[in-house]
């Protein structure tokens, strides 16, 4: 065994031992010493008090007899002493009667110890009783040095044999140790050592004679049970190789096996792939094939359309009869409802190929749901009473996407009017934390709980027969809420079959403007209407912002006593049975289509007819009109200026005739071109100021003659805007490219040309009016 000495454990038990000891017995020497100390140096007091006293009788005598003879014997008498340096006597008056002195021996770094303990010399002083011959003093200085000496000698003795006693007392116990435990462990290692680790049955350790009952003993035994332990566990470890090796082989022929099965397989895969491949070109060219004939089909569908609602909206900016202004009107609002129809399945389409993108333009959130609610009342029941309620809090402009925020209103106040045959449809519009909640709430049929999960599928309805009985396609609310997906806006449904559903909407749109402030009006209106209509709800609203007083009855009871300035209703059968005592004009708010005939509306004269929904603007402009609070005439207009030149290029007739008639009701002219190379003459011959280019014509197309005007250097500033059916995604990045400024899709509405045209033509729409 190879272990330091002074690592061994005989060696660090005996040192802790031995320490221990040293420590103790160096107390106990030092507490010896301290105490011979003590002793040595009262003995030196007590032998010089001693002396003094001897002297004590002889010195009074000499000093009362003034006998010098005396008092020297008695002084050499005194200095016999080996301790007395000097003895002295003095009278009362400090007179020398006699001395005697010896010289102190010198002994070196022992007096020098001596001196540091007891000090060099101690004097004492003894008085003589006074009498009426004489008093005085004998005084004695002794040499500390013999009991210094004394004392060190018994002390260097005493810590000397603490020394040797602690010496011995180490090696006895080093032996000790050693015999006791060191050698037994010794031993034991040894024994271990010498064990082949990879065998399986060797005999167990032999225990050291006389520790089979202590730790050694106990060491040993579990130094033999680790040792089983291990053994077993090498036999298994060998067992479970061989098995290991006899395996692995089968392994190898397994492996061999399923290598030429995978190989096999790999070239089946092959194939298989080769086929896929096939597959998705095909799927490819049929998805192209498909987008190109969605844009044809929105081509040749929107073409006719831009037509039809082009000659209606120009139709009904002329004087007509009410009844067929009333005709022409619905009309056009069915044209608008097929745009929207074939915008809802383009946008399916765009949805399916992930190609779906938000715009982030301001846009005034309250007037966009009242123009939607405004254009879909035709659908709504004659028993159904249609309401728009706006919170007055409500942020003037918001930042989003209008067309699909439009397309999300429209949806769901669709769906509400078509499953609603009685009682209310209210879309309201409020603020919610940090967005705004759309709500579409109605009393109609209602929704089974077991078919929410389907309303939300494409072409599908919550039953079987709500198609046939209803009509629709079913795909409105799956557009609404992939549209509400895209714009991370959380759509709630809550239903209960019977009683009518509310769709709710969290639109995330962050405020762009505050809200719009208008001029305080001032006046008392009546509203004779139900409590719980709508129109109740949108008066008790607005009204007291506005600063007018509203006083809401159920009957005209007592109305002849009060006050009134204006009177609103919303039954028309009440007003024309019984005409209400009051001068005040009268307000008939009417369902859409509704409006008293010319002869039933001149008997209810002053009267002025709105229709369901009733937007805040007309409400507020009705109010004016009948408070006498009218706005002040508009300032002159300014001086002519030159009209601006436009250039149509379009080849469909019918199409130019739409163009020009809305550019007409705007206040200005155009020049035709019916295809690119006539546009390309004209522009070369005459100066313009816009251009509006029709994508698809014959011979050259709208993109061909934008791309050869921008080569000209003196017509590259000059604005050219697209009139195109095609509105997939890809249609206006391709107008982008080809060099044109803007967009404008067919059928064309009024307010989107004149949009553009204050974009691109600012000032020239004040001077064309």
């Amino acid at each position: 065994m190879d272990i330091p000495f002074s690592q061994r454990l005989s060696f660090k038990q005996a040192g802790l031992a031995v320490l221990v000891a040293v420590v103790l017995g160096a107390l106990f020497s030092l507490l010896q010493v301290s105490l011979d100390y003590a002793s040595e140096d009262a003995t030196l007091n007590r032998d010089a008090r001693a002396i003094l006293a001897i002297g004590h009788e002889p010195a009074s005598r000499a000093l009362a007899e003034r006998d010098g003879a005396l008092a020297r014997e008695l002084l050499l008498s005194l200095a016999q002493a080996p301790a007395v340096l000097h003895v002295e006597l003095v009278d009362g008056a400090g007179r020398l009667l006699g001395s005697t002195e010896r010289a102190a021996r010198d002994d070196g770094w022992r007096r020098q110890l001596s001196s540091r303990l007891f000090g060099e010399r101690r004097s004492f002083v003894s008085a003589l009783p006074s009498t009426a011959a004489a008093s005085g003093q004998l005084r004695l200085e002794i040499d500390t040095f013999i009991y210094g000496q004394r004392f060190l000698r018994r002390a260097g003795i005493t810590l000397a044999n603490g020394f040797v006693s602690s010496l011995l007392l180490s090696l006895i116990l080093l032996g000790l140790f050693y015999l006791l435990l060191t050698r037994p462990l010794t031993s034991l290692i040894d024994a271990i050592g010498r064990r082949d680790p990879q065998a399986t049955d060797q005999p167990p350790l032999a225990c050291p004679r006389g520790h089979q009952r202590d730790e050694i003993g106990v060491l040993v035994k579990a130094c033999n049970r680790q040792l089983s332990l291990l053994g077993e566990e090498i036999a298994q470890r060998r067992a479970a190789e061989e098995h290991l090796t006899y395996s692995l082989g089968e392994l190898e022929q397994r492996v061999r096996e399923r290598t030429g099965e995978l190989e096999n397989a790999n070239r089946e895969l092959r194939e298989a792939n080769h086929e896929l491949q096939q597959a998705q070109r095909a799927t490819l060219a049929m998805a192209q094939s498909r987008a190109q004939f969605l844009a044809s089909m929105s081509h040749e569908i929107r073409t006719p359309l831009n037509g039809l609602l082009g000659m209606l909206a120009l139709a009904l900016e002329n004087p007509l009869p009410t009844q067929l202004r009333q005709q022409l009107g619905i009309a056009h609002d069915s044209g608008r409802v097929l745009v929207e129809l074939l915008n809802g399945v383009l946008d399916l389409s765009k949805f399916e190929a992930g190609r779906l993108e938000l715009e982030q333009t301001p846009f005034d959130l309250a007037s966009l749901v009242e123009e939607t609610a405004t254009l879909l009342s035709q659908n709504a029941a004659p028993g159904v009473e249609l309401s728009c309620l706006i919170a007055p809090d409500l942020p003037g402009e918001v930042i989003g996407d209008p067309l699909r925020v439009r397309q999300i209103v429209g949806n769901l106040l669709s769906n509400a009017l078509k499953f609603t045959r009685h009682g209310r449809v209210d879309v309201r519009l409020s603020t919610s934390r940090d967005s705004l909640l759309l709500e579409v709430c109605d009393t109609g049929i209602g929704i089974a709980r077991e078919a929410l999960a389907r309303i939300f599928q494409p072409f599908t309805q919550a039953e079987a027969g709500t198609s046939r009985q209803f009509g629709g396609t079913g795909l409105g609310l799956t557009l609404t809420r992939r549209l509400c997906e895209a714009m991370h806006a959380p759509l709630e449904v809550e239903s209960e079959q019977g009683r009518g559903s509310r769709f709710s909407v969290r639109l995330p749109l962050p405020a762009h403007a505050g809200a719009t402030a208008l001029p305080p009006l001032r006046g008392k209106v009546v509203a004779l209407c139900s409590a719980h209509s709508g129109l109740s709800e949108l008066l008790q609203t607005w009204l007291p912002t506005w600063g007018v007083e509203l006083l809401r009855l159920d009957s005209d009871a007592g109305l002849a006593d009060v006050e009134v300035d204006l009177l609103i209703s919303d039954c028309p059968e009440y007003l024309l049975g019984r005409r209400p005592q009051v001068a005040a004009p009268i307000l008939l708010v009417s369902a859409y289509g509704s409006f008293l005939p010319d002869e039933d509306a001149e008997r209810l004269q002053p009267l002025e007819q709105l229709a369901r929904p009733l937007p805040r603007v007309a409400l507020y402009q009705a109010l004016q009109r009948s408070l006498g609070r009218l706005a002040p005439a508009s300032a002159a207009p300014p001086p002519a200026t030159r009209q601006p030149r436009i250039l149509l290029v379009e080849d469909n007739s019918v199409n130019q005739l739409v163009v020009t008639g809305l550019l007409g009701h705007l206040g200005l002219t155009a020049e035709i071109a019916r295809q690119g190379e006539e546009a390309l003459k004209i522009l070369q011959q005459q100066d313009f100021d816009l251009v509006l280019m029709d994508c698809n014509m014959p011979l050259m197309d709208g993109y061909e003659a934008t791309r050869q005007i921008r080569r000209d250097d003196r017509l590259a500033r000059l604005p050219v805007i697209a009139l195109t059916a095609n509105v997939l995604p890809e249609e206006r990045e391709r107008c982008r490219q080809a060099g044109m400024n803007d967009y404008l899709s067919k059928p064309l509405r009024r307010e989107e040309l004149q949009a553009v045209l204050e974009r691109w033509l600012p000032g020239a729409l004040t001077r064309g009016a």
